[in-house]
């Protein structure tokens, strides 16, 4: 499916039947050969799909025309409060119905949507307010205490002024859907025009807000869209949705697409066993999207119910070989392994033909995302060669916002340095090994922390596995190894390194075990390593 396709080793798709899928896709939501913005996404699915199920939730189930019909609503009530066009609106909600309305009350308003992790501390609020300069802030009832705090500290040092704040007042759900719907069009957005803010986790220091145009998430969208037909997807599935939405991940893979196909998204509120269960035998959904800590879960519960789900997809982190295994057993079921981050949109591969290959191989790219390994040279590397992982593509982001100088660190005419390392086969199939900041260099050797982690997590008492590269006067660095062990279970630091000793090379061996009851997740669902290193002395 994938190929070289010149001297220079550089990857693309071509799969003719993934491009015909694709530019089918694209010629459907195209106008004048230019495809449309994102605040006609949803106009498009009323047109379409009207009498269609859009959102499922233990409250309410609406269809597309009310969808469309609630978000037009929104839209204009916040056109009357002075939100314009381009003008930056903070969405602070957990998953809900609510979610969905205001965000696509806001890209019908060609204005630009920013959603913020729910988990965010009052500090942490309080610089991205500052960053994003919203207008508004829409907020669910239970966050509001937390915007207040950030009011309060603005108060403090005499900063009056603060976006308007709006909450669940906003949403209406009582004027009847009249039988045709006609709201004044948003005025005419371009597709190279800052559509989503996304803030990133912060893990490496202050979060950067990665700009997202519409033509991004349009045409990521798309690719993902005709990747899924290639699975088996139609348009008449159901998306399982219980990551958390103010995540790029979730934003495509569970609003922009599902919206595109005239899908049904079954909304569940927070990662909570009942809930998941609950809505599994009620709703009986046919796509799941997870990453690898959900699945953990489901491992540890046993019961799913997935007898209506015909594919599972892991993205967001890296999903180990164990979690996978463990799941086939306990299920009978394959996880697809995928990769993305959020400066492309976010997804680049979703591995569909060989599933028996280890699961750092995501496949083939996505139509039209370019991918080269090179080394810290710039230079290109040959098939089957470890160094930066570089993409080009019409999904790739705009930039950082107002951060020109990290922009320009990571974009060079048009390629994308991802920051992860990864190496490419004959077939086009791409190979994640990790962070480039993750490589651990001893002695001059790379060491990659995937690689044991996984060899960790063959050990039965492990559940969670983390490798950090610690300095080291003599050798530069060496591993160290974080292990979440289960409750009573027979284990012994022995045990561990015996097991390293037998698949791993002696240097990348770690040199300390540190076991712990549980490691720290962000609010993603991955290890935390820059909490970790706070544990010991470098």
């Amino acid at each position: 499916m994938g190929s070289y396709s010149n001297s220079q080793s550089t990857v693309r798709n071509t799969c003719a039947q993934e491009q015909a899928i694709f530019n089918k896709i694209k010629k459907t939501y195209s106008d004048n050969n230019s495809v449309i913005h994102v605040s006609q996404l949803l106009r498009c699915a009323y047109e379409k799909y009207p009498t269609n199920t859009a959102l499922i939730s233990t409250e309410k189930t609406i269809n597309y025309t009310e969808l469309y019909f609630r978000a037009g609503l929104l839209c204009d009530k916040l056109s009357a409060l002075g939100i314009q066009a381009r003008d930056h609106v903070i969405l602070y909600y957990e998953n809900a119905l609510e979610f969905y309305v205001a965000y696509f009350a806001v890209w019908q308003l060609n204005a630009v949507i920013v959603p913020l992790n729910t988990f965010l501390h009052q500090h942490e609020l309080d610089y991205i307010i500052t960053d994003a300069a919203p207008k508004a802030i829409i907020a669910s009832p239970s966050l509001l205490k937390t915007v207040e705090s950030v009011q309060e500290l603005r108060q403090q040092r005499n900063e009056k002024k603060f976006p308007l704040v709006l909450s669940s007042e906003i949403f209406d759900w009582q004027t009847p859907v009249p039988e045709k719907i006609n709201f004044t069009p948003a005025c005419d957005g371009k597709g190279y025009e800052l559509a989503t803010l996304l803030y990133t986790s912060g893990t490496t220091g202050a979060a950067k807000g990665v700009m997202i145009s519409s033509d991004n998430a349009m045409i990521n969208a798309m690719q993902g869209y005709a990747r899924f037909v290639l699975m088996g997807m139609t348009d008449k599935e159901r998306f399982f949705c219980v990551l958390p939405l103010f995540h790029v991940f979730a934003q495509n893979t569970c609003m922009w697409l599902p919206i595109m196909t005239g899908s049904a998204v079954i909304v569940v509120s927070k990662v909570d066993r009942k809930l998941i269960m609950d809505n599994l035998e009620q709703h009986k959904p046919t796509l799941f999207f997870g990453v690898p800590s959900l699945y953990g879960l489901l491992c540890l519960m046993r019961n799913a119910n997935f007898d209506s789900v015909k594919v599972f997809v892991s993205g967001a982190d890296m999903l180990p070989d164990k979690i996978r295994a463990a799941f086939a057993l306990v299920y009978g079921r394959k996880i697809r392994a995928g990769y993305g981050l959020s400066e492309a949109s976010p997804v680049v591969a979703v591995h569909h033909v060989n599933q028996e290959q280890p699961t750092y191989v995501v496949g083939q790219p996505l139509v039209g995302i370019e991918c080269q390994i090179r080394d810290k040279d710039g230079n290109v590397l040959p098939p089957g060669t470890v160094g930066s992982f570089w993409l080009r593509g019409e999904n790739i982001m705009m930039g950082y916002y107002k951060a020109p100088e990290q922009t320009a660190k990571v974009l060079q005419d048009g390629w994308l340095d991802t920051g992860d390392l990864a190496s490419l086969d004959q077939e086009g199939n791409i190979a994640i090994r990790g962070r480039d900041k993750d490589l651990i260099i001893h002695k001059g050797f790379n060491i990659y922390p995937a690689e044991i982690e996984n060899v960790l997590l063959k050990h039965p008492a492990v559940f969670k596995a983390a490798v950090i590269g610690k300095s080291d006067q003599a050798n530069g660095q060496v591993p160290v190894a974080f292990v979440a062990i289960k409750p009573d279970a027979a284990f012994t630091e022995q045990n561990l390194r015996a097991l390293c000793a037998n698949h791993l090379a002696s240097y990348k061996i770690p040199r300390s075990f540190i076991v712990q009851q549980d490691l720290p997740l962000n609010a993603t669902g991955k290890i935390d390593k820059k909490k970790l290193t706070q544990t010991f002395s470098t």
